[in-house]
């Protein structure tokens, strides 16, 4: 997965929006405001910030290597995923999906139906 790769999949959900609001190289992807991956542009190889369960976030640190605790991000609740090909790219899009569910989740009933 590269970085237009990771743009077009997140954009690609209902109710996403790109923003910069951290600087021109942090790539923000929220949903109906809130954030659900983040990305910087200057890092080599390509990190993503997720947002994970706390439970499944564990698993995933000692399953992956390439699976840290979120860089900069409340480490419970967030991983960064280092994107150097050891896990193929349909596992970092069904992480990204998990990510986007959980925010999905937090947000108002009225709000989620009208994702849908």
């Amino acid at each position: 997965m590269n970085i237009e790769t990771l743009q077009a999949y997140c954009l690609s959900k209902a109710g996403v929006t790109e923003e910069f609001p951290f600087g021109d190289e942090t790539l923000v992807y929220k949903v109906v405001g809130k954030i659900f991956a983040l990305s910087s542009l200057d890092s080599t190889p390509l990190s993503i910030n997720l947002k994970c369960d706390p439970e499944r976030a564990l698993q995933l640190r000692e399953e992956y290597d390439c699976v840290r605790p979120g860089f900069h991000m409340n480490k419970k609740h967030w991983n960064t995923v280092v994107v150097d090909g050891s896990v193929k790219d349909a596992l970092i899009r069904d992480w990204i999906d998990h990510s986007y569910e959980l925010v999905v989740a937090s947000l108002p009933k009225k709000t989620r139906e009208q994702l849908s």
